[in-house]
Formats: structure tokens, sequence, C-alpha cells
């Protein structure tokens, strides 16, 4: 018998907006109980949500998908220890719901404050890492908002496993399970519906995933958007870097992770050291197995470099794949970033503070790093206990989205019979 689509996804909406109402409610301590609930129940359920795991990769490998992809995909112990161990660090937390922004008294005698708020419920569409289930079922119930999460046909039988998990952790802390939900169906029609809405009930949708699925969701949301179209990120090498560091940073940003949006794309070689610093980045990312392509002007240090179209410099490869530029100073780093860069992530390696300074002036990304890899542009690795998503937009949330992002805020005006003449 088939599913009524419309009517599963509306009674999943109203049930969402009701576990939202009830969180409005709900004490620091039982929310925070729900976390210890849910590492325990990771804990126990582990061999099932492996076993699911094991079938969306042998599904995703009979499918040709990449390894980057089945990167992205996988699972194992470490890693679920790592999904607990985000959960034990948004527990300890404060909760920011209630929190007093902002508070001054008029000359009349009132008092007005600016006080936090949840968003209510969040939709989050995303595709091949199953840990995003729990990083946002964790960091929308600490903020009191309620979640739906649609997850691709790749990692949906282990996305619904953690999410198991998850809801018998929120009854257990006497929460209402539907604060939690995820869409029992590969339809793209459930995806479509959500990004509507669902009649009222989401109030924000937030997309994990490649060009395509965010694109399609900037293109087609009703309702307010946090997300990032792409992950161009840049390294640009100054004349004043420490060669040494920069080498070392080029290869983490790049090869720690090819498939992540934090991955590097293109390096910018000042051209004054261009000449010592090119071979050395080709010889390494050669031995480590990443295809190397560079500009007409660095082309000629390595006969194992490729030419670089004018597409690559628009290209997000999350793949072992780089390309490299040459450039005459840091104006014209910067106004090739400005020319393809995404807002997501760009760095500078450079020893001289006023050259670092002009940088992070200049560039208008949502993240910009100094001698740091950008691999470090994680909700996690800023202490915000994993993100919900990155977002390169300029209003609200930017960069990670974590719990202080996931509020927003009302005005509470006290007085003492106060009338306006």
């Amino acid at each position: 018998m088939s599913v009524d689509l419309p009517a599963l996804l509306d009674e999943i909406g109203l049930k969402a907006k009701n576990a939202s109402a009830i969180l409005n409610t709900a004490t620091s301590d039982q929310k925070n109980q729900f976390f210890d609930f849910a590492i325990d129940a990771i804990h126990r359920d582990t061999d099932a949500i492996l076993a699911a795991n094991q079938i969306d990769i042998k599904a995703a490998e009979d499918s040709n998908k990449d390894e980057a992809f089945i990167d992205r995909l996988a699972l194992d112990k470490v890693r679920l220890q790592g999904i607990c161990d985000a959960l034990n660090e948004i527990k300890s937390f404060k909760d920011p719901v209630g929190k007093v922004l902002a508070s001054w008294d008029r000359p009349n005698g009132l008092n007005i404050s600016r006080v936090a708020t949840p968003l209510g419920v969040i939709g989050l569409i995303f595709e091949s890492r199953p840990n995003v289930a729990a990083d946002a079922g964790a960091l929308c119930l600490k903020s009191g908002n309620a979640v739906i999460l649609r997850s691709g046909k790749d990692g949906l039988r282990s996305a619904t496993a953690i999410i198991h998990s998850l809801q018998n952790a929120l009854i257990s802390a006497d929460l209402p399970q539907e604060c939690i939900q995820i869409v029992p169906s590969e339809s793209r029609e459930a995806a479509t519906m959500m990004l509507e809405g669902l009649n009222g009930s989401i109030d924000v949708i937030v997309p994990r995933g490649g060009k395509s699925l965010v694109a399609e969701v900037e293109r087609s949301a009703k309702v307010p958007v946090f997300g990032h179209l792409e992950g161009i990120c840049h390294i640009y090498v100054d004349e004043y870097a420490d060669e040494g560091k920069a080498l070392s940073v080029c290869m983490n940003a790049k090869m720690r992770r090819t498939g992540i949006c934090g991955a590097v794309e293109t390096i910018l070689v000042n051209e004054t050291i261009a000449s010592s610093f090119v071979p050395k980045l080709v010889a390494s990312f050669s031995d480590a197995k990443c295809e190397i392509r560079c500009c007409e002007k660095t082309i000629g240090f390595d006969d194992r470099a490729m030419f670089a179209s004018e597409e690559d410099w628009s290209t997000e490869y999350l793949a072992p794949i780089i390309s490299v530029k040459s450039v005459l100073n840091i104006d014209e780093a910067i106004d090739h970033i400005k020319k393809y860069g995404t807002g997501h992530t760009e760095c500078i390696m450079s020893e001289n503070k006023d050259t670092q300074s002009k940088f992070t002036n200049s560039i208008d990304s949502a993240i910009v790093m100094i001698n740091t890899s950008t691999q470090f542009a994680d909700g996690g690795e800023f202490g915000l206990g994993g993100e919900i998503g990155i977002a390169t937009g300029k209003f609200h949330a930017r960069g990670p989205v974590g719990v202080e992002q996931l509020t927003s805020f009302k005005y509470i005006v006290s007085g003492d019979g106060q009338i306006r003449d």
C-alpha cells in the first residue's frame, strides 16, 4: 500500500510544531538529561548503527560512488565516539534560550530587554554524511528548536538508525520524541514539500550537501535559508610567509579530507617566492597523489603539473586536485578571491602583521584565517560542539551555525502603568 506522502509530511510538521512549543518551557536540566541518555543510546546501539551504515556503503559502492563520497558516508566506532564527544560538548554549553542579550531603561521608566528565543522548527536537507543527523538533532535540541531531517537516499539507513537512538533518549528525558524527526522517504517530493514550509510548520531550512542540492534549496525555498552554495576556499602564500609552515598548512588544508567544504581548492603564491615555493608544493602534492594544475607562470617549475584552465579557478573539486596560481602581490590575490571565491573560507600565510591585517580587512568571506589550515572551518573546531551548517549569507547566522546562531530574539518591555501621550 503506497504512502500518502503529503499527509505524512503534514503530520510530521504538525508534530514538530507541537514539540517545539513544549521545548519552549523545557528546563536546561531536562534538555541536558537528553544528552546523557543520547550518548548511552548510541553506545548501546553501536552495532545496529554500523550495520545500517554497512548496507548504505555497499549500496553506494554498487552505484559506483567515488572514494570521497564513501568517506563522507562511512561510520566506524571512532566516528561514533566522535559523535558522542560532540554531544557531550554541546551539553556543556550554557542554554542560549532566555539569555538577556541587552537591557536598558528609558526616560519614562520602561525597561526594555532583548532576550534570545528559539527559531521554532528547523528543516535540514542533507546528503551523505549521517553524522549530520546527530549534530543537527543535538544543536537544535539545545537551542530549543524541533528539527525535521530529510536525508539523501545514500545515507538514509544510517541516519535513521542514529535518529532512533536520539528519539529513545528524548523519551527517557521526558521530552517529545517528535523534537527530532527524520522523513522516512527517499522521494524528492518530500524535499520539495519541506522547502514550501509544510503549511507553515517549518521556520528555517538548512541545506547540507553539494552545489546542486544547495542551489535547488536556495532557488525553491519559501522559508528563510541558512547555507552556502560552494566552498571554493583559497590560501594566499605571501612573500613574508614561513615557507616550511606554509607547505605544511597547504598540504593539510587539501589532503586531510579532500571531500569537505573547508578543503582548500586554490593556492595563490606571491611571485617573489614562487620559484622557491611552488616546486616544493608540486613535489609534496605529487607524492601525496594529488593532481596539480598550475597557471602559465608556474607550470614550468615541474613537469608533473598540468595546465590550469579558466574553469579551474571557479571549481570546487572535493577531490585530490589543487590549482596553483602565481600572483604579483596581495592586491592581486585579493582580487582573485573576490572574483572566484564563494564567501566560505580564505587564509593568508604571512608573518607580516600589516599584510595579515590588510588581508583580513579586505576579504569578506564568512571565515578568514591567518597561518592555519582551512580544515578548521568547522563548528566543532570553533568550540561550537558541531554545526548544523556553514552560512555564507550576511544576515543573522554566518559561518558555522551552532546553538547561539539557532536562536532569534524578542523584546520584553516592563513598565509600571506607563501610557503613551
